[in-house]
This record gives structure tokens, C-alpha cells and sequence, in this order.
């Protein structure tokens, strides 16, 4: 008697706690209907489960001074960003006919996620994690001063011990290394795995860890942002994380097609002004921002950037804006390539009003998936868009993890942003928008080669794909507001 009446007490508690939660979900956390009604659905029809699944992933991260800036380096920020907004105004940028063109992009990044735009650098785009690391490793052994790096996947594995090991060595050097990475997604090491160059100086900190090592509440809430820093002078952003897996030596995923950037030139102060916010945010020795606020590199090259950073303590979701508002502004060709399609409505609108429009919309997705929940929900919303005349290659080579938008040739993204709820909503990203065509042209040129190790999903092998498959994507579609 006395065990049924505690169970029933502790059934009763978590029933009165969904009733609650959901009160919450509704009415407080403001979420989008779609991912509402998912986190509904899942708190009254899997009650205790979903009670716990709740605490883990469902809170949302909202706050308004998330990176705990003072007033002093608020104001700096704004008054730069006011400035540049009155530049625009006054068509100070305007001497170039791409910028003319994309004015309102320019100023609705500014205006959203304070992107100031940098005019003079000089880009490399690498689509080979071999290409990318050889060039990483030999600008890291140039380094004299500083190196900054984050990343979501550290591995434990050849390449990892590789960059630490050599990253172990500048510190020797005196060069100072600081190390930043996400805990989940470099589940398998720990500040260990970089004793010694810990003990040469380095400095390695974990984004939102776990409580006593044991609970992650934020689980859910995930850093992926890939970024390295070198003496304020070369920044890399993009797709590749640190693992053999991004060298193709993994048998499961085969040949590993990515894209990264290089970067030289006045966004590389942008770049790094995102590593030291996170930085902040999780290290006990904090930096002094100001002496960061001035670039040191004389100016580079002559491609106009601008770098969006978005993350769950946005009430904006900034990179999916900038996603859309490209498409919109698309009148020829919309090149889009990403390991996982799981829009929102609002992102389909764009590439439906785009195809109607008459625009070449054509989106690589992997032929097969790393997360069979997510693959599935990937193809129901690409199949979607092909009764709109959307193209659909699926990617046969190895798998493709990419995360680009190309238009016209003339603009694009690239970073760590996938189009999906994750990536929009819920992780840390960062993107590097191109005002360049000889940068959109080669990223337009690699999609089409792309196109030669792909298969193209036709309306009518999508129509007879089995009753099974159809099933499996109905279900995940339901769930995709919170994959």
C-alpha cells in the first residue's frame, strides 16, 4: 500500500509539473506555434518522459546582456554600428555597384546583429578538409603572438593530438594559445587531453559544461561555431571541426565535402571580437576587449564581408533572416548546400515565392544521413519544394557538410549555420556573408561540380518512394519544430 500511494504521489507531481510546464510553454517562453504545439504534444503524450526531456531541452536561453558587456563596451558597439548605419544612409559604400544592389541586406545584418561591414579583405574557400588543414597547420607554425581557436568537435584521434601537439609547441615558443571548445560536441576529450600545453602556458576553457560533470541542463544549447584566430592577422571560419572524419578517413561517411574560409584583412577584428565574446563568457581569466577593438592588419584584398553571429540568447534569429532575405533578393540562380533541410514555414515561403518567381533554386542535401530522424524530416521538406521545380541533388560522393548559399553569383554565405530549427534557434553560430563575385563565382563553380558525384531527386522518384519512407518522414516532420 505505502509504495502504490508514493507512486501515485510522484505520478501526480509530474503530471502537475507538465500542466505547469505547458502553462509556460504558452504563455511565458513566446515560441514560435510550430515548436509549441511539438513541445505539447510531447509533455501531455509522453508525460514523464517528456517532463525530463523538457528540462534538458526545452529551456529557452534569452537574455538580454548574455555576454555580460559593460555599458562602456555596449555604447562602443552601438555608436560603431550607428555610425555605419549613417554611412549607409549617406551612401558612403556606394563607389561599388554589388553593394548598391544589396543595401538593404547590408543594413538589415547591421541593424539585426550589429555585422558591421568590413570592405577590404582577402578570401581563400577551401572545399577539402586535407586543403584546410595543411593551410591551418602552416599558418599556426607561423604564429608569433597569439592563437585564438574554437571549435564544436575536438577528437581524440590523429588529427586532434596532431593540432594539439602543435599547438603545444607555440606555447612553448611563448606564442599565447587559448583553447575554447563545446563540451557535447567534444564529448570524448577533456581539459586533460592539453595537460602539457596547459602547463606551457596555454589556456583551455568548456562552453556551458557540465553541473559536478555529471547534468548538462544546456544540453540543448550547443556552441558550433568553428573559428581559429592567428596574431589578429588570418582568421579561419566554416564547416570543418577537428577529426579524421573531416579527412574522409572515416569508413561510415566516406570522402568529407565541406566548405572553409581563409580570411585576411578587416574582418578577421570581426571574427575575433566573436571568439572573445564566448571566450568571456566561459573563461576565469577574462580579456580586455579594447585592445582587440583596432585591427592590426593593414588592409587586404577587396571583398566587402560581414559576419552574423546568431545564438539561443537572441529573441532574432539573425542568420536565418540573412538566409531568406538572400533568397528574396535572388534573380537568376539560388545555389543552396547543407548536411540538413529542416526549415520553417517561413523558409520555405522564401524558396517557394523564389521558385514562382522564376529563379533557379537547386539545394544539395547528403544521399544518406548521419541522423536517420533528421534525414528523413530533410527529404519530406526538399520534397516539397520539388512540386515548385525546385532541383534536388543528393550527394553521393561521401557526405556533404557544407553550409552555403550562393546567388545570382554574386553574394553568398558561408559558415557554420545549417537550415534547420537547430542551427536557427537553439545552437551559437557564425557566418561570413561575401558582397564578392569572384568568391560567389567559385562557390557557384564547386556546386556545380558537386553536381557530377550527385543524383537528382526527380518528382517522380520521389512520388514512388515506398509507403514506409513516406510514413517515417510524416512522423519527423511532426517532430522537426524541435529536432
Amino acid at each position: 500500500m505505502y509504495v502504490t500511494n508514493v507512486t501515485t504521489l510522484l505520478v501526480t507531481i509530474v503530471l502537475i509539473g507538465n500542466i505547469v510546464l505547458a502553462g509556460v510553454v504558452v504563455f511565458i517562453e513566446r515560441r514560435d506555434i510550430g515548436s509549441t504545439w511539438a513541445w505539447l504534444m510531447v509533455l501531455f503524450f509522453i508525460p514523464i518522459v517528456g517532463f525530463i526531456v523538457y528540462l534538458f531541452l526545452g529551456r529557452q536561453l534569452k537574455q538580454k546582456n548574455f555576454y555580460r558587456l559593460s555599458s562602456e563596451e555596449r555604447n562602443y558597439l552601438q555608436t560603431t554600428v550607428d555610425e555605419q548605419i549613417q554611412q549607409l544612409e549617406n551612401r558612403r559604400f556606394f563607389d561599388r555597384k554589388l553593394l548598391t544592389k544589396h543595401s538593404d541586406l547590408l543594413l538589415m545584418n547591421l541593424n539585426s546583429s550589429n555585422a558591421l561591414l568590413s570592405m577590404y579583405n582577402e578570401i581563400e574557400i577551401f572545399s577539402d578538409g586535407h586543403e584546410k588543414f595543411h593551410s591551418l597547420f602552416e599558418d599556426i607554425r607561423k604564429a608569433r603572438e597569439e592563437i585564438h581557436l574554437q571549435y564544436y568537435i575536438i577528437q581524440r584521434d590523429s588529427l586532434g593530438k596532431r593540432l594539439r601537439d602543435e599547438l603545444t609547441k607555440k606555447a612553448m615558443e611563448g606564442v599565447k594559445v587559448r583553447i575554447l571548445y563545446d563540451e557535447i560536441g567534444s564529448k570524448r576529450i577533456s581539459p586533460g587531453f592539453f595537460k602539457e600545453l596547459i602547463q606551457y602556458g596555454g589556456e583551455v576553457e568548456v562552453f556551458f559544461p557540465s553541473f559536478l560533470k555529471l547534468i548538462n541542463f544546456r544540453i540543448n544549447n550547443r556552441n558550433h561555431r568553428k573559428l581559429c584566430i592567428i596574431d589578429r592577422k588570418i582568421a579561419y571560419i566554416g564547416g570543418f571541426n577537428i577529426g579524421n572524419e573531416y579527412l574522409g578517413l572515416d569508413k561510415k561517411f566516406g570522402y568529407w565535402r565541406d566548405t572553409h574560409l581563409r580570411v585576411q584583412g578587416e574582418s578577421v577584428n570581426q571574427i575575433q571580437g566573436r571568439f572573445l565574446l564566448d571566450w568571456n563568457y566561459s573563461a576565469k581569466n577574462k580579456l580586455n576587449l579594447e585592445p582587440y577593438s583596432v585591427p592590426v592588419e593593414k588592409p587586404l584584398g577587396n571583398t566587402p564581408v560581414q559576419i552574423i553571429a546568431s545564438g539561443p540568447n537572441s529573441e532574432t534569429e539573425h542568420i536565418k533572416n540573412a538566409y531568406i532575405k538572400l533568397i528574396m533578393s535572388a534573380k537568376r540562380t539560388v545555389y543552396i548546400q547543407t548536411p540538413y533541410f529542416v526549415p520553417d514555414a517561413s523558409f520555405m515561403d522564401a524558396c517557394k515565392i523564389a521558385l514562382l518567381s522564376g529563379v533557379d533554386v537547386s539545394i544539395m542535401i547528403p544521399s544518406k544521413g548521419d541522423s536517420p530522424i533528421v534525414y528523413w524530416a530533410t527529404l519530406s521538406y526538399a520534397g516539397e519544394l520539388i512540386d515548385y521545380g525546385a532541383k534536388i541533388y543528393l550527394y553521393e560522393k561521401g557526405f556533404i557538410h557544407a553550409k552555403t548559399i550562393v546567388v545570382d553569383q554574386e553574394v553568398a554565405s558561408v559558415g557554420t549555420a545549417n537550415i534547420d530549427t537547430r542551427s536557427f534557434r537553439l545552437n551559437f553560430e557564425v557566418n561570413a556573408v561575401l558582397f564578392d563575385e569572384k568568391a560567389a563565382k567559385k562557390l557557384h563553380t564547386l556546386f556545380q561540380q558537386d553536381c557530377q558525384d550527385s543524383s537528382e531527386l526527380t518528382i517522380t522518384r520521389y512520388t514512388e518512394r515506398p509507403l514506409i519512407n513516406k510514413l517515417k518522414e510524416a512522423i519527423t516532420r511532426l517532430l522537426s519544430p524541435i529536432l
